[in-house]
């Protein structure tokens, strides 16, 4: 059986919580497919937000986990992509929900504003919360 790959990305604000969340990821038995960026020194995150997007969209991951100082800057770099639905999310709660009612395919987080274990919890809840379909597929479908 194949696992699955999940594709993450940040800027140097989310550079460090990238780090402990990829680690997470192996150990939860995902590929995770690191494209960078691989140090503290600032970069602009734009150019990982795209980037991602690109994976996502050649079918290499399915699902995504971006980190910036604040998550927001890379969110909307993200959701300018028609086939991304980036949530920025600060806790379970809205971890479940992006998940359950907009199926988003790409977890955002604040590196300098989500703590690691709220941050781990999130990824854990987003990457085993299905989408609940019904109701909130014609809302999806006009955002696409």
């Amino acid at each position: 059986m194949t696992k699955e790959t999940i594709v993450l990305a940040s800027d140097h604000g989310g550079f460090d919580l990238k780090e402990i969340l990829k680690e997470m990821l192996e150990e939860m038995g995902f590929d995770a497919l690191d494209l960078g960026c691989h140090s503290p020194e600032s970069v602009d995150y734009p150019d990982y937000a795209h980037a991602l997007a690109d994976v996502i969209a050649g079918g290499r991951a399915t699902r995504g986990l971006l980190v910036c100082g604040s998550g927001i800057g890379i969110s909307i770099a993200a959701n300018r992509h028609s086939h991304i639905r980036a949530a920025l999310v600060h806790d379970g709660l809205t971890a479940r929900l992006c998940r359950e009612h907009n199926d988003a395919n790409v977890l955002v987080l604040g590196g300098r504003t989500t703590g690691v274990d709220v941050a781990r919890d999130c990824l854990k809840i987003f990457l085993k919360t299905p989408f609940e379909g019904g109701r909130h597929e014609r809302r999806i479908g006009k955002m696409s």
